[in-house]
């Protein structure tokens, strides 16, 4: 009797995709929790730092070394390799912003027109929260994701659409040794739940920012 297997849940079908394409992918069998540091390890760069809890181990980097973070920026990996390319899109007389994120470095992978974004986020000018098109392979149907956030609170969550129970992954200030006590801004717990690419959720967050 052949043995019965698993169905493959979204987040899994996610990171098989970005694992053909690119050759990485940064997803675990169990939650992860990341400190995502909104510094860049340049002296006066706009960027990120994100480290493991586990062991302690730089996970990204994210520098923006002459362009706009807000209208292009890279998520790479800890070795400065380039995971994923952000732009932001603009549109004459529209009321939704909108960014792309695509595969890889934008100059060397040719143009962008020969290659679909991972995925696509807009939001409606003023909304809290921001609806997210995940491109999987050319068969399947776009996955659709929902992020909310609360600027006054410094907290974001990314829902499933399709089974928005509980979020896929969220970001909440981080506490300090002592209970209670929250550090700065810039500093943030992010929690991804199992099966979920790390690396395109850290894309989200940095969209998200760019949003409010």
């Amino acid at each position: 009797m052949l043995p019965i297997q698993a169905p493959i849940t979204m987040g899994e079908k996610i990171t098989k995709a970005m694992r053909s394409d690119q050759g990485f992918s940064h997803s675990s069998s169990s939650p992860v929790c990341l400190t995502v540091w909104r510094k860049s390890l340049l002296f006066n760069g706009n960027g990120y730092t994100v480290y493991d809890d586990s062991n302690g181990r730089m996970v990204f980097r994210v520098e923006n070394y002459a362009c706009n973070w807000r209208e292009e920026t890279y998520l790479m990996d800890s070795a400065g390799n380039v995971l994923i390319t952000i732009q932001r899109c603009r549109k004459k007389l529209s009321i939704l912003e909108s960014w792309e994120a695509y595969r890889g470095d934008r100059d060397v992978s040719g143009p962008f027109g020969q290659q679909k974004p991972l995925f696509r986020a807009t939001k409606a000018l003023g909304a809290p929260s921001c609806k997210i098109f995940v491109t999987v392979t050319d068969k399947d149907e776009p996955l659709n994701y929902q992020m909310n956030w609360s600027r006054q609170k410094g907290w974001s969550k990314i829902f499933q659409t399709t089974s928005a129970t509980l979020p896929i992954a969220e970001v909440n200030r981080k506490c300090g040794v002592m209970p209670q006590t929250l550090l700065g801004k810039d500093v943030v717990t992010l929690r991804v739940q199992p099966g979920v690419d790390q690396a395109m959720v850290m894309a989200m967050l940095m969209i998200n920012d760019a949003m409010r």
